[in-house]
């Protein structure tokens, strides 16, 4: 081994501590980054790449076949902007059975070929549609893809009955299913087309404003009021990356805090070496190291363990990202997902990059030293610079070991800093992970709906099994005695029925569950983001995903099929739900009466009158319901959900590595100034200090620092809570509340400030052990 790496790994076991603390400090920065960067490509690169090679529609509409022609829709691809065009497929929207059973509503279109101009769909099964009877279903958003699968369709004239023969993948996700032209025809009460999908790509396309323009330019070719509904391909793509995207908001910010974290507990390692080995230094020099060979040698001692540090975090990064990668793998027939290599070399080559440059600078300062200056090292220049503080302490009501504890920070004013920037890492990290979970259980509580005090839930009625896709209908004569019982108790404030179906929005692939409400439901804990709560029929409030993927906005109307009937609405609202992925649609029961007329509620809501006593309300009302056969309850709904469980495991580690890097960083810094002061103490312990005294004052030097680190920590975890959480909220398609948002309170700031106090005096307590137990003469003769 050479003589600089001889005098490297000599001052690394030397310190020890502050060696364990830049391999954690990068680590972590270098894990959250990694992650956050494999997310980042892997959540839209598998999207866009099959874009691309699909050719997919940019812009997928809905038209009404009684309102326009195949000519006029044809004339469509002159629209300013228009770069190509497919179609007119003629469309239905079907509702098919199995063994007897009512699956959700398809929309089906007609297409000769897979293939085409815009949407090449990828046969993941079978084969494409040759004749009639045979179909073919989405592998996204179609039903069961089961190969010679039978759907029947008994409400239909004939009552055809379709064989599944393949399974495809359509990038653009224009249809559930597909047939051949001919047959769409024959899957419509009527025998009559009733609508027409058109396939748009434009010169301009990458953001909502032009999106917003294209459809513009589109409806304005179109015969007034054809135009019922259309799909952008970017609310198709943010609902199929939003699952990895979801993740890379709060990842950047681990990153970022963990990469500063450890530039700024690189940067004071070495500067404090530099300054508490000026006599090593000096021998250095005198035996005949160069000023390079001495910046090499400080910041080697920097690098090496930061180089672990970044191999172990890109381990670690890795290991983090397959569980979360694992649900993208499948998507638009990707063999696998991993991180990229470029990721690992970006991250790798740009923490140890500015690593090096952070140690480099600090180490400057000792090539730079004169030998002699080096050499002749002694404590009084520190002993005048924190004189004047300690004559401050003295005047305090406090006993002398801490008040010279508390006067210490002032003898280093550089490494308080540091201590302190570390506490405030910490902090700001603890602030926002708490914020963040306060948020996402904000989300779930949304989900849930759980206002209600009683809940009655009514079954379909005796010997009544309820169909798949189909709205239960609970009897109405039961559903009547229910409303006549609970609004009969006194302690009844108010209540409302629900009962869901599943339905087709026009221009928007899938199903979306309709729910209708009997009553005011606007108390039932529905959070709404813009507008209001609907108020008659013909009104609906909608979460940010049908919006986004309709292009439609509050104040506009969009096209429910409901078992085969148009149903118009107006958009009143936008709500936050994400209960089914956000496909939902909540409407009056009296809007869907038309195409539904049996539909009654299947379960009850009821608020109580404050100072009600629950559980006598409860054991009346089940007494009345009791001949009814139904039972009210209690018990709220409490679903969660797995991707916010990922989130707050990966929220809680990356947090307790922060906090013990931030605690290791003021160990550091302790540990440091310990052995700066080791004569010091000697001095104290022969003037009697004892070595619970000796403890006390080493704790209360950092008790400054960690309360000025948490009263700057907090503020910034604030800071970072307000930007990620709405970041995470745009990467999921949803526009958040402001009570997901606002989630924290006096007391919980208090609490978090002080827990940097907490950090700090975590960090001390080792080197402060140790100081005590030092002996006297020993810690006489060091230097």
């Amino acid at each position: 081994m050479s003589a600089l790496g001889r005098v490297i790994r000599s001052g690394m076991a030397r310190r020890r501590v502050q060696t364990l603390v830049i391999g954690l400090a990068t680590m972590l920065a270098v894990t959250a980054s990694v992650l956050g960067g494999a997310l980042l490509v892997s959540s839209e690169a598998p999207f866009d790449k099959a874009f691309d090679r699909q050719n997919g529609a940019q812009l997928t509409a809905q038209f009404d076949a009684r309102m326009t022609t195949v000519t006029q829709l044809a004339h469509s691809a002159r629209a300013l902007g228009v770069t190509e065009t497919a179609g007119p497929f003629p469309t239905v929207t079907v509702t098919p059975g199995f063994n007897g059973h009512s699956g959700a509503p398809l929309s089906v279109v007609g297409r000769s070929t897979p293939g085409g101009k815009i949407d090449k769909m990828t046969m993941t099964r079978g084969r494409w549609v040759k004749g009639p009877g045979e179909i073919v279903v989405s592998a996204d958003t179609g039903p069961e893809g089961r190969l010679g699968r039978k759907l029947e369709f008994p409400d239909l004239p004939g009552s055809p009955t379709l064989t599944v023969v393949g399974v495809a993948r359509s990038v653009s996700r224009t249809a559930d299913a597909w047939v051949l032209p001919s047959q769409t025809a024959e899957l419509t009460p009527s025998g009559k087309v009733t609508g027409y999908q058109m396939l748009y790509r434009f010169t301009h396309a990458d953001s909502s404003a032009w999106m917003s323009r294209d459809r513009e330019a589109i409806t304005a070719t179109a015969p007034a009021k054809s135009l019922t509904g259309a799909q952008s391909w970017l609310g198709v793509r943010k609902v199929a990356t939003r699952e990895t995207a979801l993740f890379v908001p709060f990842l950047v910010a681990f990153g970022v805090l963990g990469l500063v974290m450890s530039v700024l507990i690189v940067g004071n390692v070495v500067a404090g070496a530099v300054a508490t080995s000026r006599r090593r230094i000096g021998i250095l020099k005198a035996v005949g190291c160069t000023p390079g060979q001495v910046v090499r040698a400080c910041a080697g001692q920097a690098l090496i363990p930061a180089a672990a540090g970044a191999a172990l975090g890109t381990a670690a990064g890795h290991l983090l990202a397959t569980p979360v990668l694992s649900d993208t793998a499948d998507a638009y027939g990707t063999a696998g997902l991993g991180v990229e290599l470029w990721v690992d070399v970006a991250v790798i080559g740009g923490v140890l990059g500015l690593v090096t440059l952070t140690a480099c600078a600090s180490a400057w300062r000792a090539g730079r030293l004169r030998t002699v200056d080096a050499l002749a090292v002694g404590r009084t220049p520190v002993a005048v610079r924190w004189r004047w503080a300690a004559r401050l302490a003295a005047r305090l009501p406090v006993s002398r070991a801490v008040g010279l504890g508390l006067a210490r920070p002032f003898a280093r004013p550089g490494r308080t800093v540091a201590m302190v920037v570390a506490v405030l890492f910490g902090v700001a990290a603890v602030t926002f992970a708490v914020g963040l979970s306060s948020s996402l259980g904000e989300v779930i509580a949304s989900k849930n709906h759980n206002a209600a005090d009683v809940t009655v839930a009514t079954s379909s009625g005796p010997g009544r099994a309820v169909r798949q896709g189909q709205p239960t209908a609970a009897d109405p004569a039961t559903v009547a005695s229910i409303t006549v019982a609970i609004t009969a108790r006194p302690g009844t404030r108010a209540y409302y029925g629900s009962a869901t179906t599943d339905a087709t929005v026009s221009g928007m692939s899938g199903t979306v569950t309709v729910t209708a409400f009997d009553g005011d439901a606007s108390w039932g804990g529905f959070t709404m983001v813009s507008g209001r709560w609907f108020k008659g029929a013909g009104e609906a409030v909608a979460p940010s995903t049908v919006l986004t993927a309709t292009g439609s906005k509050v104040g506009d109307t969009i096209t429910l099929t409901v078992r085969g009937k148009p149903v118009e609405v107006r958009i009143v609202g936008e709500v936050f739900d994400t209960g089914n992925d956000g496909r939902t649609v909540l409407t009056d029961a009296a809007t869907l009466q038309p195409a539904v007329p049996g539909l009654n509620s299947t379960t009850q809501y009821v608020d109580l009158k404050p100072g009600t006593d629950t559980h006598a309300y409860l054991t009346a009302l089940n007494a009345e319901l009791k001949p009814l056969g139904v039972t009210a309850s209690t018990g709220k709904s409490s679903n969660g959900s797995d991707t916010v469980t990922v989130l707050d495991s990966l929220t809680a580690l990356l947090t307790l590595m922060l906090v013990c890097v931030a605690g290791l960083g003021v160990l550091g810094g302790v540990v440091l100034d310990t052995h700066e002061r080791v004569h010091d103490l000697g001095i104290h312990k022969a003037l009697g200090m004892t070595p619970r005294q000796t403890v006390t004052m080493v704790v209360s030097s950092v008790v400054l620092p960690g309360l000025a680190g948490g009263a700057l920590g907090v503020p910034l975890g604030l800071a970072v809570h307000g930007a990620v959480i709405p970041a995470m909220g745009h990467a999921a398609g949803l526009r958040l509340p402001r009570a997901v948002i606002d989630v924290y309170d006096a007391q919980d700031l208090v609490l978090l400030g002080l827990a940097g106090v907490a950090v700090a005096v975590l960090g001390s307590l080792l080197p402060a052990g140790w100081a005590a137990r030092i002996r006297t003469a020993t810690a006489l003769r060091a230097e």
